[in-house]
């Protein structure tokens, strides 16, 4: 089959289109037929070599989610049947015609979905409902702070947060201060020009947020913790800004009983990636069978292009998820 493959790690020029092994199905696993991949930031990373050779998957390909068709079930599946349609998330593999799938990290793809949109979905809204909801909180009549809410998961935050009957308040670059608006967010703060901790401490009339999910990290953190409200949750889901170490102000955490909580999906175990689908799903999945969550797509790439969808990413100043679009 064709797949996307470099062979050293390097830019967005290293990768190119090529003929790899079809994968192998196990007694739990789905046989998927690719009609679409997600790009994400992982891809890039694992391309630079920013891993090394570590994997946290089950394939040297890039790509971590997928929309496709089932062809083939293994011998423990009982409940999907060849021909449905599905959305998953894998351990690698998405850059190619076929990928494996985990039974237990893929759920049927809603009917108003078509496949460009559900290849957009799992990554980010997998990750963006266990950080915002079951890690932070999140629901109705409750307030949050979503930092870098113009990229793929902070977005995709503000659409489950304002789904859910929350109060949001968001950072992003002016440029993006009204696509966030138009997701529901109540208030874009330009992460450049204002100072974020003292624009929630005004529209919330110095009580602060009962979440905060940030992907930014560094000297946020503080700030972060100034912003919450006695009981508060952070949800710390990335490290954009570069910065791994800073401050924490210990006495406020303490006196506070404010959360402060990790997160990453790449490097969680597969039982773990599996509850979290499974959260998803019983949560999350029915708000886009009824129209209060849709997906977010930018741009899209045939299979081929997928050197230019990395360069796409990396120029950054898109909006929504680049995706690549491998069959019909």
């Amino acid at each position: 089959m064709k797949a996307i493959v470099f062979d050293a790690f390097g830019p967005a020029d290293v990768l190119h289109l090529g003929d790899v092994a079809m994968p192998e199905i196990r007694p739990g696993d789905l046989l998927v037929k690719v009609h679409a991949a997600g790009v994400n930031r992982a891809d890039l990373l694992q391309r630079q070599g920013y891993y090394g050779r570590q994997s946290y998957g089950e394939s040297d390909l890039l790509g971590l989610e997928v929309a496709g068709e089932v062809v083939a079930v293994g011998s423990d599946v009982a409940d999907v049947r060849i021909g449905e349609r599905v959305m998953a998330i894998v351990g690698g593999g998405a850059y190619a015609e076929y990928a494996r799938v985990d039974r237990g990290m893929a759920v049927r793809i809603p009917p108003a979905l078509d496949d460009l949109g559900a290849a957009a979905v799992m990554e980010s809204f997998v990750t963006a409902w266990e950080a915002a909801v079951h890690l932070g909180g999140t629901a109705k009549d409750t307030s949050i702070l979503v930092h870098a809410a113009a990229g793929g998961v902070g977005s995709a935050v503000v659409k489950i947060a304002h789904a859910l009957g929350a109060r949001v308040f968001a950072t992003s670059n002016a440029e993006r201060r009204d696509d966030v608006l138009a997701l529901g967010a109540e208030a874009v703060f330009d992460y450049r020009s204002e100072d974020f901790e003292q624009s929630v401490r005004e529209a919330t009339g110095g009580t602060g947020v009962d979440v905060i999910v940030d992907f930014v990290g560094g000297d946020y953190l503080p700030r972060n913790l100034r912003s919450l409200a006695p009981g508060g949750r952070l949800v710390q889901v990335g490290l954009l800004g570069g910065q791994d170490s800073t401050t924490i102000p210990l006495a406020l955490l303490l006196h506070n009983h404010l959360l402060l909580i990790g997160t990453v999906m790449k490097s969680r175990t597969a039982d773990e990636k599996r509850a979290m689908v499974r959260r998803f799903a019983e949560g999350a999945l029915p708000l886009f069978g009824d129209g209060r969550l849709t997906p977010l797509v930018g741009r899209v790439f045939p299979l081929a292009q997928a050197a230019e969808a990395h360069r796409a990413m990396e120029e950054g100043g898109g909006f929504g998820k680049v995706v690549l679009k491998v069959a019909e």
